[in-house]
């Protein structure tokens, strides 16, 4: 298993401060993962993701990397590590949830699905044998296995076969996990994903299914799809409690910052999202008084960073002005000025949610710090 050490834990909360260690590095929780789904985090190099950013791991995806550069080139490279040059861990989604968003024909069969690339319209079949075969060819520290992730919304009979293809797959991909091996001789682990839609006693199930195969560290997946956000948090409270408590739990595809600070109060340690980076390429950034949007014609000559309270690259050497400038000149530059910030916001936030939860206060800072962030300028 994957062993979470428990450093604190809130005592007005689920929040616990830990971490885990893989052959790629330590990582300490809670944490955010920036989500590289090509083998690059947009608008960011490796150096100033690890350096300046500080992030402690990366998110990338198994669909994307199989339809380019393939498996043949990532092995001929020595796994993504080597090829993309990050020294620190990597965690793969199973590419499971891009096979049901992205492809332009979709089948599931009781041993995969069937789907057409999104980019050439060319005929690909995912077993969990083969979604588990690719991420040994990316050598991921952490892989996810093949689940189907059931739309919002959808009705409980969609939602109980869609769990019960999900635990089917669950014990092939375990198989296929224990009889291979890395190819690049440093350990992976593998986590279950539990699904279940709306529906409490479905999550239930899934949860009890997948503890049964005892994988190294389990996620909740199938959330942030549509469903209120108030149902998401009655979900995630709900699911946690059925996780075990000396491994890293990981909520994926959350979210917004107020999102992840709900989450971890919750219990949840792990998070990634395409928001932060997204969002600033369309001139959004996130800030410790709200989101701000950089086309504004009130910031044309406002001179200040970003935010008073931000330490990152963007903020320490260029405007408010400068950004709204590069913005609307279309310049690359804002792109990478933008996303820089947004992720340096996203890591410093889980971080200052660590340091409280050590300190004893998480909860009445969790609350404060929600009021001021979710402001919209």
């Amino acid at each position: 298993m994957l062993r979470l050490n428990i450093d604190s834990k809130d005592k007005s909360s689920k929040a616990r401060a830990g971490w885990f260690e893989t052959d790629h590095g330590k990582v300490k929780t809670p944490i955010f993962m920036p989500v590289g789904t090509q083998g690059t985090v947009k608008a960011v190099n490796q150096k100033f993701l690890a350096e300046e950013i500080k992030a402690q791991i990366v998110l990338s995806n198994t669909y994307h990397l199989y339809l380019r550069p393939g498996t043949e080139i990532l092995e001929k490279a020595g796994g993504l590590h080597k090829f993309m040059n990050w020294q620190k861990p990597v965690l793969t989604d199973s590419g499971g949830y891009q096979v049901f968003s992205l492809s332009e024909l979709r089948k599931l069969k009781p041993d995969g699905v069937e789907f057409r690339s999104h980019l050439d319209g060319s005929k690909h079949f995912f077993t969990p044998e083969k979604v588990i075969q690719i991420q040994r060819s990316i050598g991921s520290d952490i892989m996810m296995v093949l689940d189907e992730c059931a739309p919002y919304p959808c009705d409980y009979d969609y939602a109980k076969k869609s769990v019960e293809l999900t635990s089917n797959w669950a014990i092939l991909n375990k198989d296929a996990f224990v009889n291979s091996e890395s190819l690049y001789g440093y350990k992976q682990y593998q986590f279950g994903i539990i699904q279940g839609s709306v529906y409490k006693d479905l999550r239930e199930r899934s949860a009890n299914d997948l503890l049964k195969l005892d994988f190294d560290s389990y996620a909740i997946g199938g959330l942030a799809v549509g469903e209120p956000t108030e149902q998401m948090y009655g979900l995630v409270d709900f699911t946690t409690d059925f996780m075990p408590e000396e491994r890293p739990r990981y909520l994926m595809g959350v979210g917004r910052p107020e999102n992840i600070l709900e989450s971890i109060a919750l219990g949840v340690d792990m998070f990634d999202c395409v928001m932060p980076t997204r969002n600033a390429r369309n001139a959004n950034v996130f800030t410790w008084n709200g989101t701000l949007s950089m086309r504004n014609t009130k910031y044309k000559d406002d001179f200040n960073p970003l935010d008073e309270k931000c330490d990152c690259y963007t903020c320490r050497n260029f405007s408010r002005a400068y950004l709204r400038h590069l913005f609307i000149a279309e310049e690359i530059l804002a792109l990478e000025l933008a996303s820089t910030h947004n992720l340096y916001f996203y890591l410093q936030l889980v971080t200052e949610a660590r340091k409280h939860i050590l300190a004893g206060n998480f909860l009445e800072w969790k609350k404060e710090t929600v009021k001021e962030i979710s402001i919209k300028n």
